[in-house]
């Protein structure tokens, strides 16, 4: 038993100390067993409304890691979960797995990153043509354009919403979400995807493919997906799209 609530699982999280989706996400899903620890990462300034800011707030991110992983092992997880996705995109293939070498050798624990599960998700739903969108300014879209292009990838188009500040991504309402896939949306594009991990997206990308009739892959579901299937763990999810209701 790894702990009473855990028996199971304990995943250590990561995310922006903005961030009020993640752990949201995560719990929702209700997979018995399983506890999550998150650590955050301290955002003093997060304003992000130009591609400047933007990458200051990576800095900020990037200088506060270490002790948020500090903080979350202290409660002895299982496995290690990157609940920030941009950083997991940056520097293309070969950047996302340089992060995961850096944090698989700082834990000694398996690691899952946005970038690694949404690929994963897609090849597992054999889809190739896609369309993205994000909460983030251009010199980030790039970087996740970059990421599916070099992961094997058509990228049809990255949309960023641009949100001027880090907790303004968890402000975005649904009605614009919507009108983001349909603009998207193509009968070329196989699969939509969604990243940013505070958007909150998860249930909206449930009913959205059963209208669409074709993967839309939220974030959140992408990493909770894989830290459960690379943890040998079978369950399966209702209510948080086709990925964890059926693969």
């Amino acid at each position: 038993m790894t702990n009473a609530v855990g028996p199971r699982a304990v995943f250590g999280v990561i995310v922006p100390s903005t961030n009020t989706v993640v752990e949201h996400d995560y719990w929702t899903a209700g997979v018995p067993g399983i506890a999550y620890r998150a650590g955050s990462m301290y955002i003093p300034n997060p304003v992000m409304g130009d591609d400047a800011d933007f990458e200051a707030l990576l800095g900020q991110i990037r200088a506060s890691i270490d002790t948020a992983v500090r903080d979350v092992l202290t409660a002895e997880p299982d496995r290690m979960v990157m609940g920030m996705s941009a950083e997991t995109f940056w520097g293309g293939v070969e950047g996302n797995a340089a992060f995961e070498r850096r944090l698989r050798e700082r834990t000694g624990l398996p690691v899952t990153t946005g970038a690694s599960s949404c690929r994963a998700a897609l090849r597992e739903l054999g889809c190739r043509r896609i369309a993205v969108f994000s909460p983030y300014q251009p010199i980030a879209d790039r970087e996740v354009g970059r990421f599916f292009t070099e992961a094997g990838f058509d990228v049809a188009a990255v949309t960023g919403l641009r949100c001027p500040t880090a907790m303004d991504i968890a402000r975005v309402p649904d009605d614009r979400l919507r009108e983001t896939v349909a603009a998207l949306d193509g009968p070329d594009v196989e699969a939509i995807v969604q990243v940013g991990t505070n958007l909150s997206f998860v249930a909206l990308a449930d009913r959205l493919e059963q209208e669409l009739g074709k993967p839309v892959i939220a974030i959140n579901a992408a990493t909770l997906w894989h830290a459960l299937r690379e943890h040998g763990l079978a369950d399966r999810v209702a209510g948080a799209g086709r990925l964890l209701r059926e693969h």
